[in-house]
């Protein structure tokens, strides 16, 4: 019975999934079309392959396996190989806030730009003509009553009520004698400035006169004048631009990234090229940026390492002092010293940078009442650095503490107990038995604490923003930035945002804490034998 229900379904669930993923195929063709359109190649490339393993996976007679690794496997390609291929790309490049753009855009940029035609200026004023309104323009050297105006009839009241576009409109030249009807009063600056948005959208098509043998289209210039706008740029074949007032020639320079003139001038925006290895040697051989990095560099790494030390050492401490079957109330205490770990760690942190205030806070207020001090935390370079180290080992030794305290449960009481009848004391408890038994579970997740620490962002951009700063550095650098804090400031904050450079140390980064997660799977698997 089964068996025939389920070949008397298997026509109409055919009839019904082809037709969709018939529908399905043209949306995606449809969505590849319109990135391509937009002239994105290699991001409708991949779109493509995307959609085309989708339909291979779910549609071909390949292992059902596949269909449930698929959706993690391109996940993982979208959200994680995607990105860091991009940053890596980024790295090898030029970007940053003065090289956004491509050549191409900048070109179309730079072509667009026009100045004012100051020699064929017109003044204007607006005159109501009932449910309408009359313009008229005269040379603005004329003074006294003009013996020939332009006039434009334009009922801007119902222009208003349409959607922002340009309005072209052809004008008629007459003198005040032959006009069809005599111009009424001119309207106030406030009544004119009612219609600015109107008239900013005019583009008025003069006919040739005598005067103006040309045809001439006029833009609104300013509350009193209508005038032509000239071209600031000429292109040439060999893909430079001329300056029309003077005709100096600026050309691509594929080496910087800029327009260039023959004395070094360059145009902005600059456009985006490939950079090499500029951005990576840098780091290495500039001296005015490899002072800081080296220094940012050595500091990162002893701020992790000293972070892991201390937290160790207090969490360890803590879980053999709670592990004491003598001591009363152990939950209690264990509560309480798990706390620094279950408040949000943005909130601990403002609440110290509040406690290290120089003035106000807390601790200083303490010390300048026991021994007469108020340190500078946030000022002086080695006491914000001694801060973070506390306020980070505050935030860190509950962590370590539950750890140590799982390890010391799973280690067997009998151990304790004969040493006990050897006549050993805690001591030699501690060094013989309970440390050699939870090296090796906890040398891994130690590690893991240090490659956290490595990208501590929110600790360092929190409490002291890397501040103070080096002083006399081409790209601004903080004592107490630690590497990831530093290549944000370079990407987002008062370096210029150069997002070429931020990615290059990105990348570095990535591999450190890449050879940092191998030497974590290592001792795992090192700890599994």
């Amino acid at each position: 019975m089964k068996r025939a229900a389920s070949t008397a379904s298997s026509p109409a669930t055919a009839w019904l999934k082809w037709p969709l993923v018939l529908a399905l195929a043209l949306s995606g063709l449809y969505l590849v079309f319109t990135v391509f359109a937009a002239g994105q190649v290699w991001w409708a490339m991949g779109l493509l392959v995307f959609l085309a393993s989708a339909f291979f996976v779910y549609l071909s007679k390949i292992s059902f396996a596949y269909r449930y690794l698929y959706p993690g496997l391109a996940g993982m390609a979208i959200f994680v190989a995607l990105p860091l291929l991009f940053t890596v790309q980024i790295g090898f490049s030029n970007y940053s806030s003065s090289n956004l753009l491509t050549q191409e855009r900048v070109r179309g940029y730079l072509l667009e730009q026009t100045v004012p035609d100051d020699a064929h200026l017109k003044r204007f004023s607006l005159h109501a003509e009932g449910a309408e309104f009359r313009l008229a323009l005269r040379p603005v050297d004329e003074q006294g009553e003009p013996g020939e105006i332009m006039y434009v009839s334009a009922p801007l009241a119902l222009l208003h009520a349409q959607p922002p576009a340009k309005i072209e409109m052809q004008a008629f030249v007459a003198s005040p004698q032959t006009a069809a009807t005599p111009l009424g009063p001119a309207l106030s600056l406030k009544e004119v400035l009612r219609h600015r948005e109107v008239l900013q959208r005019l583009v008025l098509s003069l006919p040739a006169t005598a005067t103006e043998p040309q045809a001439q289209e006029l833009h609104y210039l300013g509350v009193s004048e209508f005038g032509p706008l000239n071209r600031v740029w000429r292109a040439n074949a060999d893909g430079s631009l001329t300056l029309n007032s003077d005709g100096v020639v600026y050309k691509p320079n594929g080496d910087t990234g800029f327009f260039e003139s023959p004395t070094g001038e360059r145009l902005q925006p600059g456009y985006k090229v490939f950079a090499g290895l500029k951005n990576y040697a840098r780091m290495v051989l500039d001296p005015d940026f490899r002072g800081p990095f080296f220094a940012i560099f050595l500091w990162t790494v002893g701020f992790s390492a000293l972070t892991v030390l201390f937290t160790l050492l207090i969490g360890m401490a803590l879980a053999v002092l709670l592990n004491w079957e003598a001591l009363r109330f152990k939950t209690t205490y264990r509560t309480l010293l798990f706390l620094p770990y279950a408040v949000p760690g943005f909130i601990s942190i403002l609440v110290f940078k509040g406690l290290f205030n120089q003035n106000f806070g807390e601790i200083n207020a303490i010390l300048d009442a026991l021994f007469g001090i108020k340190p500078a935390w946030f000022a002086d370079p080695l006491l914000a650095k001694t801060m973070l180290l506390i306020v980070n080992t505050w935030l860190g030794y509950p962590y370590i503490m539950v750890l140590c305290t799982g390890l010391l449960k799973a280690i067997p009481s009998d151990l304790y107990e004969a040493s006990a009848i050897a006549g050993a004391g805690p001591l030699t408890n501690f060094f013989k038995i309970t440390t050699p038994l939870i090296a090796k579970p906890l040398t891994p997740l130690l590690v893991g604490v240090f490659a956290f620490n490595f990208n501590n962002f929110v600790l360092i951009a929190l409490l002291t923003d890397g501040r103070p700063d080096f002083l006399n550095t081409k790209v601004p650098a903080g004592q107490t930035d630690i590497l990831v804090s530093y290549t944000y400031r370079i990407a987002f904050q008062d370096s210029g945002q150069d997002f070429g450079l931020a990615a290059a140390v990105s990348t570095v980064i990535f591999l450190m804490v890449a050879v940092m997660s191998l030497v974590n799977l290592r001792l795992m698997k090192a700890n599994s034998k």
